[in-house]
């Protein structure tokens, strides 16, 4: 067996599907099918995949605009930060009609392009105290871990 699969067989399916659910792009909707295929019940699969993808989110609010701001005035990262910034400016048209409940709607659509992580890139860029940002992000993934599990489900099914 290779290297990479004989490593990742050895990790626990709750490590696996906790950090899979921290991953950018990945976040929760990679990762609860990833624990389900792992062997774990698919409400517990959900259920770590939710408090993985929480992790990073409070970091992003508090500390994206600092970062922002400081690689900013570098050549390599400016272009790449402007772009960031603009992508959540856009994102954010329905967090700033809606609030709340938008930012909830934001992470709840499980699509790329959305999730905890743009959640809270976009309540960062937006300056949305962290108090309300979280519980938004935190009912959003709720959301976004019924609709994957209950896709989840029907695949396994068809399988």
């Amino acid at each position: 067996m290779p290297f990479a699969a004989n490593f990742i067989s050895d990790i626990p399916a709750e490590v696996l599907t906790f950090a899979a659910a921290m991953v950018p792009v990945l976040e929760l909707r990679g990762a609860i099918p990833l624990g389900a295929a792992a062997g774990l019940p698919l409400g517990e699969a959900a259920a770590i995949a939710v408090a993985g993808n929480l992790v990073p989110a409070p970091f992003i609010i508090l500390l994206g605009r600092r970062v922002a701001n400081w690689l900013r005035g570098t050549r390599f990262f400016g272009p790449k930060i402007a772009w960031l910034e603009r992508r959540a400016h856009l994102k954010g048209r329905l967090v700033r009609k809606y609030r709340l409940l938008g930012l909830m709607i934001l992470v709840g659509i499980p699509l790329p392009g959305t999730g905890a992580w743009t959640g809270a890139l976009v309540a960062s860029v937006l300056d949305i105290r962290m108090r309300h940002a979280l519980p938004a992000i935190f009912a959003g993934l709720l959301m976004a871990a019924g609709i994957t599990a209950a896709v989840t489900m029907g695949l396994f099914q068809l399988l």
